[in-house]
């Protein structure tokens, strides 16, 4: 049985993830099985999910998802490039995907399968490193840099669901088919639903101001009632605690983060920015400069606060972890018992009979939802990730349960 892997964070879930899953069964068959890596308890922007991700995952699968497996926090936290060469390491892993689907403002494939073969290519690290040499982000010197390659093509990296989609289509190097959605309504980032979809953005801060009734229209029925039976979480209940783990910090600290920018002189900005800090907003504030956006330094926040260096991301994800599942995912999860590259852990319990690395990945996966707990009204308790298991929908008899089958 050959599935779909689609990469989401789902937070929340919505009706824009929905048309997803369904138009990508509509081009591939109503029968394909959809996989999808998801990001834990903090995401790519730097940010708390919304809600814990087990909730998000039972969300996902009555939204249409089959099996959702957990993008491991090293990658969940990091670049576009991270996080899509992470995301894809698990789909591969599982040995039933042959396709991987993402969300695009252009749903042009072959423009994004050039683009992503010229960001492989030596002129365009060529011409990246002159660009980074004029001081200005990351982002804007990759344009730049490739527009030298590959010409007006390289507008399409200005749309942040087309440049993530090229960085799934670097990190399959081929391996895996695709296919690009055409993404509908707002972007992803829009303060304001409209056009028939409503963006995470707009839905998080519906959430935060408990406007559960605004988001009704936008989301699956039932997802707002769901959200705000489990409560959800918000990062400014954490800000002391985040601002007290950087003003310890020395430049030696920082420079041990990923993506610490210490060529350029970042660990002592950031040591100066902590000092004199009154909020993280603040903080982000006093570290930006045009090299330094505030998406990067909210990671790096996130990263100091967990207690997290870059030595800590092992070079691939070490074991594929099941967050939920239906009978069709419990199929998979059959098939993948002898086909997948990585061991599969649907029992918390079990991470005792896996290999050193992966004892330290779920270690560290551990204590980003530990210190998760700390962002809701109530203080959640810690060892969730050892004592909550698989959401399972449509179960059936008792050795359909996917923590029986390993």
């Amino acid at each position: 049985m050959k599935a779909v892997g689609i990469t989401a964070e789902y937070n929340p879930f919505h009706l824009g993830h929905a048309h997803h899953i369904a138009q990508t069964r509509a081009l591939l068959g109503e029968d394909k099985p959809v996989v999808c890596v998801m990001s834990g308890s903090w995401v790519q922007r730097g940010e708390c999910a919304l809600a814990d991700k087990w909730t998000r995952a039972g969300l996902a699968l009555e939204g249409g998802a089959d099996l959702v497996l957990e993008l491991p926090l090293p990658w969940a936290i990091s670049s576009a490039e991270g996080f899509a060469r992470g995301a894809v390491a698990v789909l591969e892993a599982t040995g039933v995907v042959d396709t991987i689907s993402f969300g695009s403002e252009s749903g042009d494939l072959a423009s994004l399968r050039v683009l992503a073969a010229g960001l492989e290519s030596e002129a365009y690290r060529n011409a990246l490193r002159a660009e980074l040499d004029k001081g200005i982000s990351f982002a804007e010197a990759r344009q730049r840099a490739l527009v030298k390659c590959v010409g007006k093509r390289a507008e399409l990296l200005r749309g942040p669901n087309d440049s993530l989609g090229v960085e799934y289509l670097r990190a399959t190097g081929g391996r895996l088919g695709a296919l690009a959605i055409v993404r509908e309504g707002v972007s992803h980032d829009s303060d304001s639903p409209a056009g028939g979809f409503a963006s995470a953005s707009a839905l998080r801060e519906l959430a935060k101001k408990g406007k559960w009734d605004e988001m009704v229209p936008w989301m699956p029925a039932g997802a707002p009632e769901t959200l705000k039976a489990v409560g959800i979480a918000d990062r400014s209940r954490i800000q002391r605690a985040v601002l007290a783990r950087l003003r310890t910090m020395g430049e030696a600290d920082f420079a041990a983060l990923p993506d610490s920018g210490v060529k350029e002189g970042l660990p002592a900005r950031l040591v100066r920015a902590a000092g004199e800090a009154e909020s993280l907003e603040e903080f982000y504030r006093l570290a930006k400069t045009r090299r330094y956006v505030h998406a990067r330094l909210r990671r790096l926040a996130i990263w100091a606060f967990l207690g997290l260096t870059a030595a800590d991301r092992p070079a691939r994800p070490e074991y594929l972890r099941v967050l939920g599942t239906n009978g069709r995912g419990m199929a998979l999860l059959r098939e993948m018992k002898s086909r997948a590259a990585l061991p599969i852990l649907t029992k918390p319990a079990h991470i005792s009979e896996f290999p050193p690395e992966a004892q330290r990945l779920f270690a560290l996966e551990r204590r980003g939802t530990d210190l998760y707990g700390l962002c809701f009204e109530t203080v959640r308790p810690g060892g969730l990730d050892y004592t909550s298991g698989p959401v399972i929908l449509e179960q059936g008899p008792q050795s359909d349960d996917p923590t029986s089958l390993f």
